[in-house]
């Protein structure tokens, strides 16, 4: 499989995983901070599996789930759930593309 689908791939999983996991807590519009969680880890596998980034894949998933999950974090000011599963969702992500991915360079 592509590098990118299984980044596509496992972001959906980390997606569904994160929006579950909000699923118990009260928000003033809880549909669009469920929609917000999702896109924002879907973000984090698609861009770990478009990434052509020559380092380890766990360091390239790291960098990506850090950086896109800073915003969130910043807004809501729940630095450390926020950013936390992005850090382990980007490390773990980084692994699967790493792993499993078939780099595809176009020429």
């Amino acid at each position: 499989m592509s590098s990118f689908s299984v980044g596509v791939l496992s972001g959906l999983v980390f997606g569904v995983v994160a929006v579950l996991s909000m699923l118990p807590l009260e928000f003033p519009d809880k549909p669009a901070a469920l929609s917000a969680a999702f896109l924002n880890r879907l973000a984090i596998g698609v861009a770990i599996g478009a990434a052509q980034i020559a380092w380890p894949g766990w360091a390239v998933g790291l960098m990506f789930g850090l950086l896109l999950s800073l915003p969130e974090a910043i807004i809501t000011k729940a630095w450390a759930p926020i950013v936390g599963m992005g850090a382990v969702g980007g490390v773990l992500i980084g692994l699967a593309v790493s792993h499993w991915g078939i780099a595809r360079i176009a020429a």
